[in-house]
């Protein structure tokens, strides 16, 4: 008798994370299906009970609830992965040998590492049990994080022929486009300026400073400096325009906190 396909649930807020997740899956492990996919953390706990996948790849910070708590209500009924940006969160869990983790933007070599183990485990039929005391501490872990005390000062792009150095404070905004994200900038000459980049929205996010960068949809952060103004738009959204552009940049209703006192 052929033995059961081994399945998997991808929970990740950014859906094009999602699925580059999803194809990069499907090239290093073709016997596994991905069966089902989640937003956020309370999704991923509702489709893991009706679909019940052997394997959960959680990303670490979702809105709502996070990775870690969807992790700790899972439990040891299946084999729990992290995906996420800050490696500190998981490598604690990994280096205690029973949950692994992936870095974004991940790469191919370790992923071909994690299939590995996931098919080591899923051979020894248990999956590896996460003491509630490592998820806790990753919880709080994951609540005390502090901002990075070197914010990304430049932003490398390759724009033509030519590898340009874009300093962060003269973004507009960033767009997350496709498999890559799109970096809007005032130029030397005062002009705007776009460039395609290969690391994800979420990523940079991360690396850039909280007091002057904002995330207003799941596909757009915005410098605060170039804003010209927000108009509000039907059922609870709004709309950025920026200095100089002529884009109108969306605000979803998760963000639309941020401009309560317009």
């Amino acid at each position: 008798m052929t033995a059961p396909r081994p399945t998997a649930l991808i929970a990740d807020d950014e859906p094009l994370l999602r699925d580059e997740l999803t194809h990069l899956l499907g090239e290093a492990w073709p016997e596994l299906i991905v069966i089902a996919q989640a937003r956020n953390g309370r999704e991923a706990i509702d489709q893991f009970e009706s679909r019940r996948p052997d394997i959960c790849f959680l990303d670490v910070q979702m809105p709502g609830l996070n990775g870690v708590d969807a992790a700790r209500q899972i439990g040891d009924r299946a084999h729990l992965v992290f995906v996420t940006a800050f490696d500190e969160y998981a490598l604690s869990a990994f280096e205690h040998g029973v949950i692994d983790y992936l870095v974004k933007p991940v790469e191919v070599v370790r992923l071909a590492h994690t299939v590995a183990r996931l098919r080591s485990r899923l051979q020894a039929a248990q999956p590896a049990q996460a003491t509630e005391a490592l998820l806790a501490e990753l919880a709080d872990r994951l609540a005390r994080r502090e901002p990075r005390t070197e914010p990304l000062q430049w932003i490398r792009a390759s724009v033509g022929q030519t590898l340009r150095l874009i300093p962060v404070e003269s973004i507009a905004f960033i767009r997350s486009d496709e498999k890559y994200t799109l970096i809007a900038w005032r130029g030397d000459d005062g002009q705007p300026a776009e460039a395609l980049i290969t690391t994800p929205l979420k990523v940079l996010l991360a690396q850039l400073d909280a007091r002057h960068f904002a995330q207003i949809h799941r596909s757009y952060v915005v410098n605060w400096s170039a804003i010209s103004h927000v108009t509000r738009g039907a059922n609870e959204t709004a709309q950025v325009h920026v200095k100089g552009r002529r884009e109108i940049l969306p605000v979803s209703r998760t963000y639309l906190s941020l401009f309560r006192q317009m």
